[in-house]
């Protein structure tokens, strides 16, 4: 964000190279948060809607295996999409001092399904089930209030985090719709995308920022979030042993 802003005064003064690495991690970055969104909400569905399952179908080797790969196809599709500027950086620069990108139509395309609308449709349906199923078990804790047992008082308890898991995920959704919103819109209506052009740095101000604001949106509702970010900025997390520190 702050090279977009430097570059937004109207020269860029870092050279070609760094104008296409600025981009190209840019998009990594990006794409990695819309990533570790659906990651998320498939998360929050085994929890919710397979809760019996969960211990079995979470499991630590499985969930580095899927951020390892959050990591690696937006790395990969980085480098397809960004292919020939990354061979000549300066392939689509006018004159000395501008950092132009431009993305062709088949290219966007393909960015507008894997990075915006296949997404949205993965976690749009997983959270529509979630709600439902969500509906359905407060509606039965609700029938069988008279039962009161310590164990039910600690299912009713996980149930609610879990609902407030997936109404944490659902305003997420929506600030995320509406960042990427209008860059989609316009990339859509033109038949190539030129990243650097004026009429494109507020739309992709707008992306970045959904980046921002996800982990506002997590710390503003959980506590252990907060703890953990305090752990990381106070360099807690370089001491012995700080990865045993209860956060819960």
């Amino acid at each position: 964000m702050p090279l977009l802003l430097l570059h937004n005064q109207g020269c860029w003064f870092l050279g070609d190279v760094m104008c296409v690495v600025h981009y190209f991690f840019a998009a990594l970055l990006v794409n990695v948060s819309v990533g570790s969104m659906v990651l998320i909400s498939v998360d929050r569905y085994i929890a919710i809607c397979n809760p019996m399952f969960y211990t079995t179908r979470v499991t630590l080797t499985r969930v580095k295996l899927c951020v390892c790969l959050c990591w690696i196809y937006p790395g990969v599709y980085g480098i397809w999409i960004n292919r020939d500027v990354l061979k000549q950086p300066d392939i689509y620069n006018t004159c000395y001092g501008s950092c132009v990108v431009v993305v062709g139509f088949v290219e966007g395309l393909v960015a507008m399904i894997a990075t915006f609308l296949g997404p949205i449709l993965v976690i749009s349906v997983l959270y529509l089930r979630v709600f439902v199923v969500a509906v359905s078990q407060a509606r039965a804790m609700r029938s069988h209030v008279a039962v009161v047992t310590v164990e039910r008082s600690q299912t009713v308890k996980a149930m609610k985090s879990e609902i407030k898991a997936a109404r944490t995920l659902g305003i997420v959704i929506i600030v995320f719709l509406l960042c990427s919103c209008p860059y989609y819109c316009f990339a859509a209506a033109a038949e190539t995308t030129s990243l650097g052009a004026s009429s494109s740095v507020i739309m992709l101000w707008l992306v970045y920022l959904n980046s921002t604001f996800n982990p506002v949106i997590y710390v503003f509702f959980y506590p252990w979030v907060r703890k953990t970010m305090k752990h990381i900025f106070t360099l807690q997390i370089l001491q012995p042993g700080s990865s045993e520190v209860s956060v819960m």
